[in-house]
């Protein structure tokens, strides 16, 4: 018995770890890393960016990630960028390895064929048309937003070294709920944030609130962290529920508390969720929330916040006939009080999020836009439709957000990034 316990309990710690080193395994999934717009940094040893960078690339993902479409160009004297290089880069199932093929401009055409040997190493030999090898290029992934490419001869003598700094464009103004990278941002939040911010992203919002600060950074220290990576702390969700809420003195004293550390911290808004619904039995527990809600957001319009009910999946039982979120939203002040829009919760939760959205518009302030694993992935969640419906909802802020991975959660943020950009927000 002790030895069938014994074997148990290793196998839950095998597949524990294994749950939490995930691997990019195959080809055409590792290729996907080298996707997004590049800019060189100022030299390969660095991963600083001039203002006017030397080269520019744009590796744009296409044919169901099958392929890559490369474009490269570089600074001229008069500080326009012109184009040296044209490129397909993609996988090939039938040989089971990346295949390239391009040209200069001047015209000189070539292709390429090689492999990722780990996730993070890929060598590339390319060939002219008539079959004569002419440069080797290794590629060296030092983190999904930082990769250093060097150019070889037939006789392996290096010929250039070249740096390429993630730089995704921030136009369309996507945000990332920071749980996502939790244990990333838990481990190295400043370098975990400046790859976000390389991948694109324009805002944050955070998971951890507590003694006063957030990942062991005080309110401003964190606001400069956010602020140096290129983005902005947008909104946090904080956690308090009062068994009396009629005790105004504690709510008061947590509640303005916490208001005076996050608008140290410049944040727009402060959210929360509710993990007691499952026990609530009556309209008037029901009416007491609102009455609390209307509260809170009482004291954050006052002080110049805006305060946010996030949902999941519980909002959509009933209690006495009335579905829980139908009366949040009906008894609850929209001067005082915002909602966002969990897009995965509701669906769990058994409802259509467009039918609210129609219901209720003008007051669902942000969406987190999440999925059963990568987003997009699980074809469970129309999110084109529901994105058709973002201007009625009120909708002004959208957050990627992943729970559950596939892939590394810093690869994963990544592809929610690139599915909300160049599929959702077109």
């Amino acid at each position: 018995m002790k030895k069938v316990l014994y074997l148990i309990l290793c196998l839950k710690s095998f597949v524990g770890f294994a749950q939490e080193n995930y691997r990019i395994s195959s080809q055409k999934d590792r290729l996907r890393q080298y996707s997004g717009q590049w800019v060189s940094a100022i030299n390969p040893s660095t991963d600083s960016v001039a203002k006017l960078p030397e080269i520019k690339m744009s590796s744009l993902n296409n044919s169901n990630s099958h392929s890559l479409t490369v474009e490269v160009s570089q600074k001229n004297s008069n500080n326009q960028y012109n184009p040296i290089l044209h490129e397909m880069i993609g996988f090939d199932t039938v040989t089971d390895t990346v295949f390239a093929a391009g040209h200069n401009a001047q015209g000189t055409f070539f292709t390429g064929k090689g492999i990722f040997s780990s996730d993070k190493k890929w060598t590339m030999q390319d060939k002219d048309l008539n079959g004569k090898k002419t440069m080797k290029v290794d590629f060296n992934f030092q983190n999904y937003t930082d990769v250093l490419l060097e150019g070889f001869d037939t006789y392996e003598k290096s010929l250039w070294k070249t740096r390429y700094i993630k730089n995704n464009p921030k136009n369309k103004n996507i945000g990332i709920q920071l749980v996502s990278v939790h244990k990333e941002m838990l481990k190295n939040p400043e370098q975990t944030l400046i790859q976000l911010g390389r991948m694109g992203y324009s805002y944050v919002e955070t998971f951890v609130y507590k003694e006063g600060g957030f990942y062991g950074q005080s309110p401003a220290q964190f606001k400069a962290m956010v602020e140096k990576a290129g983005m902005k702390f947008l909104g946090s969700m904080t956690f308090f529920d009062p068994e009396n809420k009629n005790d105004d003195a504690a709510i008061n004293t947590w509640w303005n508390n916490t208001i005076q550390d996050h608008k140290k911290a410049g944040v727009e808004y402060l959210s929360t969720s509710n993990s007691k619904l499952k026990d609530i039995k009556t309209i008037k527990e029901l009416q007491e929330y609102c009455n609390y809600y209307n509260k809170v957001g009482k004291l954050c319009k006052k002080n110049g916040l805006k305060f946010v009910y996030h949902n999941h999946a519980d909002e959509f039982l009933k209690v006495e006939g009335i579905t829980i979120y139908d009366y949040f939203l009906q008894n609850t002040n929209p001067d005082y009080v915002y909602f966002q829009s969990d897009l995965y919760w509701m669906q769990r939760g058994g409802v259509n999020p467009v039918d609210y959205f129609k219901t209720y518009p003008n007051r669902f302030i942000s969406w987190h836009v999440k999925d059963y694993k990568e987003l997009g992935e699980s074809r469970k969640i129309d999110f084109k439709d529901i994105f058709n419906y973002k201007e009625k909802a009120g909708v002004h802020y959208i957050l990627s957000e992943v729970e559950d991975y596939s892939f590394p959660p810093m690869y994963s943020v990544g592809l929610a990034w690139e599915y909300i950009y160049y599929e959702l927000l077109k």
